[in-house]
């Protein structure tokens, strides 16, 4: 099936190794990697952003290769059970801030066709998700507007 926005059909993604359990070389405890999930998530990194330290940095040490696998819960499940979860979804904040880029951008270069195409299928895309996500996620009566985005971010 091909992608809405453009021609091609695009790459399936890559497929993780099955495992049922952590490895055995990364034994840390289940609240020291919750606890270091919420300081993260206070220190303003998303979901992913703590993700990908605790695969690097990791706890005590030792490097996390899976949230869920060592303590049975994903990240945002976390955040939401320790309430530091964030106001928006990941996805639907990075499209927000992409489509201010874009608009500050237009904004300075009114003849850029191109740039004018992306941020309508990105604004698009945006008001797609909010549908998806309101009354769930946001708030019932939410309308995306570049203003309400710029104050947001």
């Amino acid at each position: 099936m091909a992608r809405m926005h453009t021609r091609r059909r695009g790459s399936s993604d890559s497929d993780k190794p099955a495992a049922d359990e952590p490895p055995e070389w990364s034994d840390v405890d289940e609240d020291a990697i919750e606890a270091r999930v919420v300081e993260l998530a206070e220190q303003g990194h998303s979901p992913s952003e703590i993700g990908l330290k605790l695969r690097d940095e990791g706890v005590q040490g030792t490097s996390i290769p899976n949230v869920k696998l060592a303590t049975g819960k994903k990240v945002t499940e976390i955040l939401e059970d320790n309430d530091a979860d964030p106001d928006f979804p990941e996805d639907l904040r990075n499209l927000m801030k992409r489509a201010v880029r874009l608009r500050d951008h237009m904004d300075e270069h009114p003849g850029d066709h191109q740039n004018k195409r992306a941020l309508q299928n990105t604004q698009s895309k945006i008001r797609r998700l909010v549908d998806y996500y309101r009354g769930d996620e946001i708030d019932e009566d939410f309308t995306y507007s570049y203003e309400k985005a710029a104050s947001l971010l």
